[in-house]
């Protein structure tokens, strides 16, 4: 299986848990995924009163210089944990 076919798998898989991961898992996953489908964080910053956009920007952000395929990986993997935490 793909690397891409892997990360679809765990994008898909993470939707159907059963309990809800932290904030701070949930802000990986967003990061990795971004980081996975679009590259490198390329938006203006979030004003100082969206907490919630601010918050996701961040974690996008550093990931900077990541590469799409240790991104997608980084993801599959997390993903897996997440699965066996919450399933």
């Amino acid at each position: 299986m793909s690397l891409e076919a892997k990360f679809n798998e765990a994008a898909e898989s993470v939707k159907n848990l059963t309990k809800r991961p932290s904030d701070n898992e949930l802000l990986e996953l967003y990061a990795l995924f971004k980081q996975a489908t679009v590259g490198d964080n390329n938006t203006e910053k979030p004003g100082m009163l969206d907490l919630k956009g601010k918050a996701k920007w961040e974690a996008w952000n550093g990931k900077k210089g990541m590469t799409k395929e240790a991104a997608m990986e980084a993801y599959v993997a997390l993903a897996e944990k997440l699965k066996s935490a919450y399933a």
